[in-house]
C-alpha cells in the first residue's frame, strides 16, 4: 500500500537487529523501533538474514467472538465488551518457524488466522483518538490452539492454557505501518487448500475501538500484541507435517510448518 512501511526484526551473523523492509533488502536501524529509530546506513540483503517475530510483546492479548459471521455460526450473542485472554509470552514464535506438538499434549491442534495490532506507545484509559495514536501498526498472526484441553474440565474453560503452549503464537513477518485495514481480508491456506477467507470489516470491535476498550482494562505498552480474533473456517491440522500460510494483503504472508 502507498505510504506504508514494513518493520522487521532479524538475526544476521549471530546478532539481532531491526529495520525497514525495502523490496529484497533491509535498511538497518538503531535505537527503539517504537521511539524514533534511526537508519544507521547499513543495508542487508533479505536473503542473508533470518527473520524473527517483528517485536517482543510484553503481553499477548487474544480475542474471542469478535466476528459477526462466527458468532452467527456458533449461535452465540455478540459481546457487549471485548472477550479476551492472555497468551503466555513464551508462545511468541518466528515467521518460518516449525511448530511442534507440545510434549505433554496429544490432542487436536487448530490454526486461526488473525489480524494482529501492535501497540507503539503507552496507552491507558484512552479515548478513540488516543487509541488510534497508540497503534504502531499491524501484523499477521496464527493463534494456534490446543482445542481438546479447552473443555477438558467441565467447570472451567481453559482458554489461556489451550493457547499458551510454547511457540503457539507465530506472527509477522513484519509490522506494517500506515495501513488502513478496514477493507482487507484474512486468508489462510493449509497445505495448498484455502480454509479461511474473511473480511476484517466484519469485526465486532474494530481496531481503534478495541484498543480504547482494552486500555480501560489494562495499561497497554509498546510492543504489546493484540490478536483480533478469527472468523469461520477454523480447523485442525491433520497431517504429521503441514504448511500453513496466513495472508493479509498489504501486510504480508506468515508461513509456518507444523510437525505433529
Amino acid at each position: 500500500m502507498a505510504g506504508s512501511q514494513h518493520w522487521v526484526r532479524f538475526t544476521h551473523e549471530g546478532k539481532d537487529g531491526f529495520g525497514l523492509l525495502q523490496g529484497e533488502s533491509i535498511q538497518v536501524h538503531e535505537g527503539d523501533m517504537f521511539a524514533q529509530a534511526k537508519a544507521n546506513g547499513s543495508v542487508l540483503p533479505l536473503a542473508a538474514v533470518t527473520l524473527r517475530a517483528p517485536c517482543k510483546p510484553g503481553k499477548v492479548i487474544a480475542l474471542w467472538n469478535n466476528f459477526n459471521a462466527l458468532a452467527a455460526k456458533l449461535g452465540v450473542s455478540l459481546p457487549e465488551d471485548p472477550l479476551w485472554l492472555l497468551k503466555a509470552d513464551t508462545t511468541v514464535n518466528d515467521p518460518g518457524a516449525t511448530i511442534k506438538r507440545p510434549p505433554a499434549y496429544e490432542g487436536r491442534i487448530a490454526y486461526e488466522g488473525e489480524l494482529g495490532i501492535v501497540i507503539g506507545k503507552r496507552c491507558s484509559m484512552a479515548d478513540e483518538a488516543e487509541a488510534a495514536a497508540a497503534i504502531f501498526g499491524y501484523t499477521v498472526v496464527n493463534d494456534v490452539t490446543g482445542g481438546d484441553v479447552l473443555r477438558k474440565d467441565p467447570n472451567f474453560p481453559q482458554w489461556a492454557r489451550s493457547k499458551s503452549y510454547d511457540g503457539f503464537c507465530p506472527f509477522g513477518p513484519s509490522i506494517a505501518t500506515g495501513v488502513d485495514v478496514s477493507g482487507l481480508s484474512v486468508k489462510l491456506v493449509l497445505d495448498g487448500a484455502e480454509r479461511q477467507n474473511y473480511p476484517l470489516s466484519d469485526m465486532v470491535f474494530q481496531p481503534v475501538k478495541l484498543v480504547s476498550l482494552l486500555s480501560r482494562d489494562m495499561t497497554l505498552m509498546p510492543g504489546d500484541l493484540i490478536c483480533c480474533g478469527t472468523s469461520v473456517g477454523v480447523g485442525s491440522i491433520k497431517g504429521p507435517v503441514s504448511r500453513v500460510d496466513v495472508t493479509i494483503d498489504g501486510i504480508g504472508t506468515l508461513t509456518n510448518h507444523f510437525e505433529l
